[in-house]
């Protein structure tokens, strides 16, 4: 089982790579199989048949990466200076080998001389596989989504 105590590690040290811009370590975070989704609409949840900012596979979050990094991303270029804090975490469900939860998150992005904070509640679902533990859902809902979408210029 994965406990509470590693699910938060876990997802601590996902978002400090992601302050750091560490893409490509981040994409080894993932199992061959997980989704990454940014909902349009905050109580979405057939991501399928609806739009969204982002429902990436592992074929695209590898394409976002490497967008990111490529300095091609005019949204990126230069890239924000962010800082996230990941807290109240909920635990929805357990098995023999995943874990499921709720977290709220804040995320301070300065950029342009500029200050944007956003907030989200976040979804995860961790498994544990041979090598540790892996993402294989993240589900971003902002809770300021209709004008927090514009000019995000890295992962959230």
């Amino acid at each position: 089982m994965i406990t509470l105590d590693e699910a938060t590690r876990f997802i601590w040290a996902e978002a400090d790579k992601l302050d750091r811009l560490d893409y490509k370590p981040w994409l080894a975070l993932w199992t061959a199989h997980g989704r990454y989704t940014i909902p349009v609409e905050h109580d979405a949840d057939d991501f399928e048949n609806q739009l969204n900012v982002a429902h990436d596979d592992a074929e695209m979050r590898k394409a976002r990466v490497k967008r990111l990094l490529s300095g091609f991303s005019m949204s990126a270029a230069p890239p924000a200076r962010t800082v996230r804090t990941v807290s109240r975490f909920v635990v929805t469900g357990k098995g023999e080998s995943h874990i499921e939860l709720r977290a709220a998150m804040v995320l301070v992005e300065y950029k342009y001389e500029r200050t944007r904070v956003l907030a989200a509640d976040v979804t995860y679902r961790l498994l544990r596989e041979e090598g540790g533990i892996k993402l294989d859902t993240k589900i971003v809902r902002l809770a300021n989504c209709d004008d927090a979408l514009h000019g995000i210029g890295y992962l959230l």
